[in-house]
């Protein structure tokens, strides 16, 4: 019988400052599945400390480094050890603490992209295979409802073979050198050290290739792209173009960029098939536009439509029609999947270590292409 209790969630990075750390575990803990057990929010032992006791946290589960969490917890009977580790650090630190945390037989729910490189992926990968341990990816546009339905639109057929996509992703916060200014966010993610071989690509352009390919269902095979670097003194890029080969002959374009001035969170799914095609717009999340040859266009929303969304929109709306939901809750679809998987078993709707692998291959693969003027590049990545 399944087990009826919360699961004991170790967080590994969002402490003091960190951003997205307070999103995980505001989304962590909405649908009552999931509590904040343990915690090593910082690589520095103090900052950590001081946010755990932020947090309320008993001061023996709050630790000083991940290393020291994940075997401590690992020593801890079987009912008060944690259930699995939520990893919420700047890029180069996800690939450690995952490492370590599936090795001491813990599931993972890990922030994107997956790791510093392509060969830090593919370990993971390997190392789940091996495991046979839950693996999450918090792509957390995959959890609006909006976007399950177009998924399920497509899958259906409705609109006929896919013939074009056009994915955009443009944000304006790095049109100046943020990063100059000591601002928290802005450092790691123009530090190659930190970030990895991207910026744009790394932070945002990963969100739209994932989305094309989630709706789609068909995976981008080939790329020539141009990443520029508009910011002065900046080492990695704030723009990049990217023309798309998706298989079934499909084809497509990726703008993403984060010197767009006065753009805020502008990402943006088109979908053109042979019978009629969508938008989805996540500024807009609780509506889908379908659009056809022949008569008028449809809006779709959430929660309303009177029982005519598919099961997995339905499933992800918390609502009635008319009450936004969106960025907060796209994370907490996935982690109630992710929660319901650990507790009761099957298969969640999560993005999984396979979709890391394939969105460290299309930044590699991003980089690789421009370095050689836009050249074609197969995405690498995908083979076992």
């Amino acid at each position: 019988m399944p087990e009826t209790r919360k699961l004991r969630m170790g967080m590994i990075g969002g402490g003091r400052g960190a951003f997205i750390g307070t999103v995980h575990r505001m989304a962590a803990t909405l649908d009552g599945r999931i509590e904040l057990a343990a915690g090593a929010f910082s690589s520095d032992p103090e900052r950590s400390r001081a946010s755990g006791k932020d947090l309320f946290l008993p001061e023996d589960r709050v630790y000083g480094s991940y290393l020291e969490m994940i075997e401590r917890e690992r020593a801890r009977p079987a009912g008060e050890r944690i259930d699995f580790v939520a990893i919420v650090t700047p890029n180069h630190e996800h690939f450690p603490p995952a490492r370590a945390a599936l090795l001491a037989g813990f599931p993972v729910m890990c922030d994107k992209p997956l790791a510093l490189n392509l060969a830090e992926a593919r370990e993971l990968r390997a190392l789940v295979r091996k495991t046979g341990l839950l693996f999450g990816l918090t792509h957390n546009y995959s959890g609006y409802p909006m976007v399950k339905e177009a998924r399920h639109r497509v899958a259906a057929g409705e609109l006929g073979r896919i013939r074009r996509v056009v994915a955009e992703y443009p944000q304006g916060w790095l049109s100046s050198p943020l990063e100059a200014t000591g601002q928290k966010q802005a450092e790691w993610r123009t530090d190659p050290a930190r970030a990895g071989a991207s910026c744009c690509v790394g932070d945002i352009g990963t969100h739209a290739a994932h989305l094309t390919e989630f709706v789609t269902g068909l995976s981008i095979v080939e790329i020539a792209s141009e990443l520029t670097t508009f910011v002065e003194g900046r080492t990695l890029d704030d723009d990049a173009s990217v023309l798309l080969r998706l298989g079934d002959g499909a084809r497509g374009v990726l703008w993403a960029s984060q010197v767009a001035i006065d753009e805020e969170n502008g990402l943006n799914l088109r979908v053109y098939g042979e019978k009629g095609s969508l938008q989805w717009r996540q500024e807009e999340p609780n509506t889908l536009l379908l659009k056809w040859p022949d008569r008028p266009r449809e809006i779709v929303r959430t929660g309303a439509n009177y029982g005519r969304l598919s099961k997995e929109a339905l499933a992800a709306t918390r609502l009635p029609a008319g009450h936004p939901e969106g960025y907060l809750e796209g994370f907490a679809n996935l982690y109630k999947d992710f929660a319901s998987a650990l507790l009761e078993g099957g298969k969640p709707d999560v993005p999984t270590v396979e979709d890391g692998v394939r969105g460290m291959a299309f930044i590699e693969g991003c980089v690789e292409s421009s370095k050689a003027g836009g050249r074609w590049t197969k995405l690498q990545g995908g083979e076992s």
